[in-house]
This record gives C-alpha cells, structure tokens and sequence, in this order.
C-alpha cells in the first residue's frame, strides 16, 4: 500500500524507514525491507521468530531501533525480564535502545537503559555495544559515526 510513497520520498531525498515487527508478524519486517526499501526498522522485536530474517538483517547490519518499555506497555513482552533486545544484540544485531513517547509509554532513554541493567543483567560490554551501535544507525557522515563508535566500545579516547 506504501510503496509509490517511499519512493515518492526517497527520490525527493528522504531516508526510507518504517515502523515493523513490535506487534505485527516478521513477515512486516521483510515487506518494509523488500518493498518499501527501508534503511533502518523502528522496532523489529519480532525479528528473532524468523531465524533467516535475523541472519538476512545481522548481515546487513539493518539498524533495529528498539523501545524496552513500550514493548512492555504495548504487552509485547509481558515483562521486561521477557524482553529479547539483549538476545538480539548478542546474535550480532544492530539493535539500539531508543524511548517511543516517554510521556505515554513511562520512560525516557535512561529509565530503558537502567531497566535492562536491573531486569535483564545487561552487562557494560552489552551497554558499550548499543552505544556503538546507535552511532552506527545515526546518520552522522562515516567519519564522524567511526570516531563515535570507538569512543563507545571503549578503544577511542576519552
């Protein structure tokens, strides 16, 4: 339904991205992918029910932009003990911690990060990884995402 209008936008120099995968099936997730031509999915939680998805968006490195709380809110996971992020990120995804309307959904950035540290045990070579990870899915110019990226992991400077 979507598709003459992401690429509508991409050719008047938008960046193609979609919302997929947090309470739809995977099968929206390759759809964004293959139809809509996305460069990054907001969300994509449900990614992980489809081992050739994980391994196609692993290799691709495709950007996950993850919400732990409104995962929660929205009873994706019943509880953030539940939450599958971590998993994600061990696999090798490009998943990023993010905050979908604090207001509503109860948290911003670092209200996620601590709940995954005191639900989930996030350890801080995970932290430094999602760190990296959103320098990674930013659209910062290459350089700028490369120098970020190593101060996350820790191997570039203070």
């Amino acid at each position: 339904m979507f598709e003459r209008v992401f690429t509508r936008a991409r050719n008047a120099g938008f960046i193609p991205m979609t919302h997929a995968g947090e309470e739809g099936p995977p099968d929206y997730i390759y759809q964004a992918l293959e139809l809509l031509k996305v460069v990054r999915i907001d969300d994509g939680i449900r990614a992980s029910e489809g081992p050739k998805l994980m391994e196609r968006l692993i290799k691709e490195r495709m950007p996950l932009t993850v919400c732990p709380l409104s995962n929660v809110k929205l009873k994706v996971f019943e509880t953030l003990a539940d939450h599958n992020i971590l998993e994600m990120l061990d696999q090798g995804a490009c998943v990023t911690v993010n905050s979908d309307d604090p207001a509503y959904f109860g948290g911003y950035m670092n209200a996620n990060l601590e709940g995954l540290i005191n639900e989930l045990g996030m350890t801080e070579s995970q932290a430094r990884r999602l760190a990296a990870n959103s320098f990674e899915a930013s659209f910062l110019p290459d350089a700028e995402k490369k120098a970020w990226m190593a101060k996350a992991l820790g191997n570039g400077g203070a």
